[in-house]
């Protein structure tokens, strides 16, 4: 079962390459992602997230579940919406829970990718759900929610991060 790599680990800083293979081990790193996901209190996680530099990522948010491969990310809603947000890879020493902090994203987004068999996927999204889809592509960017903060917001939860 793969873990979740955590804010130092040079997985999440790299950019991740397409899936190529639309096979039965892909389909079981989607089940598995899920699992994690799940077992951590998630609602979204990348393949960086688990060790994996591919660019896929599934969520459960909102009401909606799935998954996208290789996605292209559209900004709908340039406004930008600050609200709290964290990331698994991002845990409190102490608590091991993701630390939180404002962050600034678009308030609508369309995700267009793959689905585990090959076949096209598009969802238009707005509120928590179009900011889960920005912060997995974040993910398959080698990008993390912390780099979207100012200097000394960044600095204070990188503190309490492992």
């Amino acid at each position: 079962m793969h873990e979740i790599r955590y804010v130092g680990d040079p997985v999440l800083r790299t950019p991740a390459e397409p899936v190529t293979d639309f096979d039965r081990e892909l389909r079981r790193l989607i089940d598995e992602m899920f699992s994690v996901m799940y077992a951590a209190d998630g609602v979204g996680l990348a393949g960086p997230q688990v060790g994996v530099a591919r660019r896929l990522f599934v969520y459960d948010i909102s009401n909606r579940k799935g998954h996208v491969i290789n996605p292209e990310l559209t900004i709908d809603d340039p406004e930008e919406v600050v609200e709290e947000e964290g990331c698994l890879s991002v845990p409190g020493k102490q608590t091991g829970k993701p630390l939180y902090a404002p962050t600034g994203r678009a308030a609508g987004a369309t995700i267009r990718g793959l689905d585990r068999l090959g076949r096209p996927v598009e969802v238009k999204a707005r509120g928590m759900l179009a900011r889960c889809f920005q912060h997995e592509f974040d993910h398959l960017e080698g990008t993390l929610y912390v780099d979207r903060l100012a200097k000394d917001e960044r600095r204070k939860i990188l503190l309490q991060a492992p």
